[in-house]
């Protein structure tokens, strides 16, 4: 009798970009705003009506979603998809944004996710990238600094077959492009093919679209060609997501 294999718990629909998990009392919206704006210069401003924990923040032009506090319900739910013992959960959401916005709209998304799991002590789980965050994990970086790897990881394991390597980018959702993969024989080293993908990552990044499969781009910074081969769908993680493959050769 074939045995099926149990596939991963996929988290709630349209999820959070972050979720915070915690002890004891929530922060009030005063108090992140308070933090947010000796960090970052502020001013944070709540946009909507506060209403029990729950508000959209605004930094300049750029929004996002807060929940200090999730309902039981949602707590219930990502308690069986989260490695953690935390009973209460907090919450950050990107707002709406353009191309032209959509990066800084991240990263004052990841802002107040920062705030919160230093506020609360905590741990925050960044959902596209699958990874744990605790407050000695964040990068804290000037206000006008930017950098891909603090949203964007690459992880590897085993093609299916189990004969070749798979390497992929986790976190590129966030900016509403498709992730990259890489396929490669097994016993090769990882480094150089872990450092081509993240150079990847932030070269399509940096012109905000996904690549059209036979398209090529030049990586100066580690002198090589990036050719967009493939595109399918996978699901890593537990949720299904969409993958360019590119293949590479030397400038």
């Amino acid at each position: 009798m074939k045995i099926r294999k149990r596939a991963p718990k996929p988290a709630p629909a349209k999820p959070p970009l972050y979720v915070i998990g915690y002890r004891g009392m929530p922060p009030s919206l005063g108090e992140l705003k308070v933090w947010y704006d000796l960090h970052y210069g502020g001013p944070l401003t709540w946009l909507e009506p506060v209403a029990e924990g729950r508000a959209s923040a605004s930094h300049g032009p750029w929004r996002a979603h807060v929940l200090t506090s999730l309902p039981n319900t949602e707590t219930a739910q990502w308690q069986q998809v989260l490695s953690w013992d935390h009973h209460e959960l907090s919450a950050v959401s990107l707002s709406s944004a353009t191309p032209s916005t959509i990066a800084d709209t991240v990263l004052v998304t990841a802002r107040l996710a920062r705030g919160l799991t230093l506020l609360t002590q905590g741990t925050a789980f960044d959902v596209a990238c699958h990874e744990y965050l605790n407050p000695s994990d964040w990068n804290d970086r000037p206000l006008d600094v930017f950098v891909t790897t603090d949203h964007v990881t690459v992880q590897h394991s085993e093609t299916d077959d189990h004969s070749s390597e798979w390497f992929y980018t986790l976190g590129l959702t966030k900016f509403g492009l498709d992730e990259l993969e890489m396929i490669q024989p097994r016993g090769l080293p990882d480094r150089e093919t872990i450092v081509l993908l993240q150079c990847s990552a932030d070269a399509v990044l940096r012109t905000g679209q996904n690549q059209k499969v036979g398209c090529t781009m030049d990586l100066h910074a580690v002198a090589h060609t990036i050719r967009f081969i493939k595109h399918r769908t996978a699901a890593p993680t537990g949720r299904m997501m969409a993958f360019r493959q590119i293949s590479t050769d030397l400038l």
